[in-house]
């Protein structure tokens, strides 16, 4: 059984969450252990949950234009703290070459409207199973010694 750890969120004021709310429920179903943080999220309130829960892949929902600001932020943020977490995202708005430049400044993947059920569950598994983390083989990840 897979054991996956992703945490999701939508950022900025954007506030359009089926789409990730769909995402979380097919990730679980897939028997990966899914946190989803909800609308409004910053990078460093995302960054901040995701390395105390441990995440091995960050899932951010795009449906407004400011993903072009704050993914890059929150590359930077997770960066700066010197964590190697997989940035994946996904929405209806983003375009091709949207896409291809938030792949230029380091997004793991691009998920756009369209992706398979199928695509999105094996690109996280392959992203996760790259970024394990010692505390993966239990249950919780640890409550301290986590860098925030």
């Amino acid at each position: 059984m897979s054991h996956e750890i992703i945490t999701l969120a939508v950022m900025g004021m954007d506030q359009h969450e089926n789409g990730v709310v769909a995402v979380a429920r097919m990730l679980r179903e897939a028997q990966m252990r899914v946190s989803y943080l909800g609308r409004f999220q910053t990078p460093r309130t995302i960054a901040d949950a995701a390395l105390r829960e441990g995440a091995q892949v960050i899932g951010i929902s795009c449906h407004s234009w400011e993903y072009l600001q704050l993914v890059p932020d929150l590359l930077a943020e997770l960066s700066r703290r010197h964590a190697s977490i997989p940035v994946v995202i996904g929405g209806s708005v983003i375009t091709a070459a949207d896409a291809a430049r938030m792949k230029a400044l380091g997004a793991a993947e691009v998920f756009t409207a369209g992706a398979r059920d199928t695509e999105i569950i094996d690109q996280i598994r392959t992203l996760a199973s790259a970024t394990r983390h010692p505390w993966n083989s239990r249950k919780e990840p640890p409550s301290e010694g986590v860098r925030q």
